[in-house]
């Protein structure tokens, strides 16, 4: 029989197996709000229509995640290649325990949004782009977290970054544009120094598969050029982190928008800063992180302490938040300094909690100023009165933020207490505990002042908090008491992301299941 000189065998280029219906799960975390994104903004001359299609579409998702979460507890890491390349060729979304756990959080914390927004975005917004733009965010927030690309990550970053400059602004009113300012410089020099390490780790290693950066960085010498990558790397996602001392364009912005879009900000954007630094560092470059273990340490410390007593100090509620927030992220950058399995599970532990745990502390102060009318400490006041509902619901919120009992806080910093005088390193758990007593007084002055005292004469609290909102903040509370009673399960989907870390040999051998050439 005579041979065609002119066929190709795909197998050498192509992956040529069909796709299983189950893998669609991997894309799905991007591909469900962005296809809602997008008929969303097809629709955006019918207001009544966009937060039913927002509901619908994250409601699709976090059981899409949900599903995708216990698919990869049960099989291990999941890998997807796009255009059915061969890895490391092409573009690969490669999900873990990790990317699992933090794109379900995200989710739920995308839903919680939509439904309260039903009652709280006004027609003019709906028309300008809210929704699109919120569904817009939950993609590249999602992608980032399921991309096993690190040039890809860049893109999500961007995509995040895109979406929230619209959502910051949204109103158009002249402090939301000078926080738009503040926040985009910031943002896009971090994003500019993140594009150029990467250009120089492609240099150096010649790809851009995570799997494959992660063989290749192994092989390498310790020190030179991948040490000051490792630097420049840290230098970004601490400054998209907002970690001391880069982040004081936080409460300098976060103030600034909406209440809902500053709790899907506080609840979402810095989480994902966090989450490259610790995939980057744990991960890809883990000799490079003990390098430079003493500098994370500091950072960590400096941003457990500086923003907790910033809050202190503040007079407005919505940048006490923005501290507060900062302060949660030196938890998780403490976990990694302790570069320990028990240190990055209580870091990962923690970052659900915050996800959860900021998006329900914004979105209840929503309710206290419709009640209050103002998020000024020295105006506000008589919540109580106005709606036990809501002042009950404010207490829960702080001691979750502060990290007491029975809340979903408690034992992530009980896991991190306990990880850092495991490795000998009291310093680091002083701070985590002196860093939550001070947020703890923070808050409780918040709560005292803006909730508890009678409102200031002449100003009573008149407003009210309607039904949809304290439904949205019931439904998170009781998330978080669940975390905070029931811990187990979250624990274990922590540790078993800290296992990844430590030995990514799962994560390599989803995207390559034969020995590379």
């Amino acid at each position: 029989m005579a041979v065609d000189a002119t066929a190709v065998d795909l197998t050498r280029a192509m992956v040529t197996a069909p796709t299983r219906l189950a893998d669609l799960l991997i894309v799905a975390p991007v591909a469900l709000p962005l296809i809602g994104g997008a008929l969303s903004l097809f629709l955006r001359n019918l207001p009544r229509l966009q937060p039913v299609i927002a509901i619908v579409v994250l409601a699709l998702l976090v059981a899409c995640e949900a599903a995708l979460l216990s698919r990869v507890l049960a099989e291990g890491p999941l890998t997807m290649m796009m255009g059915r390349w061969l890895p490391p060729f092409g573009i690969a979304f490669t999900v873990d325990a990790l990317g699992a756990v933090l794109a379900l959080t995200a989710g739920v914390a995308g839903l919680a949004v939509a439904v309260y927004s039903a009652t709280d975005v006004t027609v003019g917004d709906r028309r300008f782009g809210f929704y699109p733009l919120l569904l817009l965010l939950v993609t590249g927030v999602s992608g980032a977290f399921c991309t096993g690309d690190l040039f890809n990550l860049y893109v999500w970053f961007e995509v995040l970054l895109i979406a929230s400059f619209g959502l910051i602004v949204l109103g158009g009113e002249p402090r939301q544009l000078d926080g738009a300012v503040k926040y985009g410089v910031l943002n896009l020099i971090a994003t500019t120094l993140f594009l150029i390490t990467t250009g120089a780790l492609y240099g150096l290693v010649g790809t851009l598969n995570m799997a494959d950066i992660t063989a290749r960085v192994a092989a390498l010498p310790e020190g030179g050029a991948i040490t000051t990558i490792a630097m420049l790397f840290l230098l970004a996602f601490a400054m998209k982190a907002a970690a001391f001392p880069l982040g004081f364009w936080l409460p300098a912005s976060y103030h600034t928008p909406k209440i809902i879009v500053g709790a899907i900000f506080a609840g979402l954007l810095t989480k994902v800063g966090v989450y490259a630094l610790i995939r980057v560092l744990a991960m890809l470059m883990p000799g490079e992180r003990l390098m430079l273990a003493d500098v994370i340490t500091w950072v960590a410390a400096l941003t457990l302490l500086v923003p907790a007593l910033a809050a202190l100090a503040e007079s407005e509620i919505r940048r006490t938040l923005g501290w507060v927030v900062i302060a949660g992220i030196g938890n998780m950058l403490a976990g990694l300094a302790l570069g320990s399995e028990a240190g990055y599970a209580g870091a990962i532990a923690y970052a659900v909690h915050s996800m959860l745990a900021m998006t329900a502390i914004y979105l209840t102060l929503g309710l206290t100023e419709r009640i209050a009318g103002t998020s000024s400490l020295h105006q506000a006041g008589g919540i109580w009165r106005a709606s036990p509902l809501v002042a009950a619901l404010f207490l829960i919120m702080v001691l979750s933020a502060s990290g007491l009992p029975p809340f979903s806080g408690f034992w992530p910093k009980a896991m991190l207490v306990r990880a850092a005088l495991s490795a000998d390193a009291g310093w680091i758990a002083a701070a985590i505990l002196v860093s939550g007593f001070l947020v703890t007084l923070a808050l409780g002055r918040v709560f005292l002042f803006a909730v508890w005292r009678d409102a200031p004469e002449g100003r009573p609290a008149a407003g009210t908090a309607g039904i949809v909102g304290p439904l949205v903040g019931v439904g998170l509370a009781a998330a978080i008491a669940v975390l905070g009673v029931l811990p187990q399960p979250l624990v274990a989907v922590a540790s078993e992301g800290a296992r990844g870390l430590i030995d990514p040999a799962g994560y390599l051998s989803s995207v390559f299941p034969e020995a590379r050439p």
